[in-house]
């Protein structure tokens, strides 16, 4: 599994003439930085890594925040046909994204707004089915008891969400937060699909179009800023490990 990273990363300080001997020369000699110079010049790597990480500090907040509140009511509360709208919504999850790709497609052509972060952003805060399920094992593992005492000390429901759910929940929250980051930072058809200005270009859409704007493939810098874009990714991972961990255990133990 670590193999093709590990030449990823190898190819990135290697010069054109060590890329493609055999047998493979795994350790660069000498190490070579010029790729990293040669992939800024062909785009700009800083720009499309910021656009990504708005695209996705705007999406993970809503995602996050409105699969919790959705997935508490499921929970918590006893209403009318329950288990029939949750079922209702787990059924969602067999649509395909190719399957609404295109209606979705044109209805954000219909309003406008194809060519811009809008249809990447805004569906996010109708919550996310697979989310919902996930935290809603979760909660359910939360004794009630403290929920009874707060309702007996005038406590509303909105309160106790706020109060204790997501202070509790916050290793399912940040793990749910996690997979909408690594979701949002590696999508490319989405991208693809709603954003033609080339200013407005993520980091897996310039690793798309690199090798266009240079009219040939260029392994050693395209190696170069897909290290570049891995970075952010992997530091991520290691700073929630421990919140990531903790929330699939709990979960785990309720399913």
């Amino acid at each position: 599994m670590l193999l093709p990273f590990f030449w990823m990363i190898s190819t990135a300080f290697k010069p054109d003439n060590q890329i493609f001997t055999v047998p493979i020369r795994w350790i660069p000699s000498p190490i070579y930085f010029k790729n990293f110079t040669k992939a800024f010049e062909v785009i700009p790597v800083i720009k499309y890594m910021f656009n990504t990480v708005i695209i996705a500090v705007l999406k993970i907040g809503g995602e996050v925040f409105v699969s919790a509140l959705v997935a508490y009511g499921f929970a918590r509360f006893d209403f009318k046909f329950k288990n029939v709208l949750f079922i209702i919504l787990l059924a969602t999850m067999m649509l395909p994204y190719e399957v609404t790709m295109i209606p979705t497609f044109i209805m954000w052509s219909w309003l406008g707004l194809s060519d811009s972060y809008v249809p990447l952003i805004l569906p996010a805060y109708f919550g996310s089915v697979s989310f919902i399920f996930f935290l809603r094992m979760y909660f359910s593992t939360f004794p009630k008891d403290t929920e009874e005492a707060m309702v007996i000390d005038g406590a509303n429901y909105l309160q106790i969400f706020f109060k204790l759910i997501l202070p509790l929940g916050k290793p399912a929250l940040v793990t749910i937060g996690l997979w909408a980051f690594l979701g949002t930072w590696n999508d490319l058809l989405g991208q693809l699909i709603y954003i033609n200005d080339p200013a407005k270009y993520t980091i897996q859409l310039g690793l798309a179009s690199f090798s266009n704007m240079t009219g040939e493939t260029l392994w050693g810098p395209l190696m170069a800023v897909s290290f570049i874009a891995l970075i952010p990714v992997v530091f991520i991972l290691l700073f929630a490990q421990k919140y990531f961990v903790e929330g699939i255990k709990m979960a785990g133990i309720k399913g």
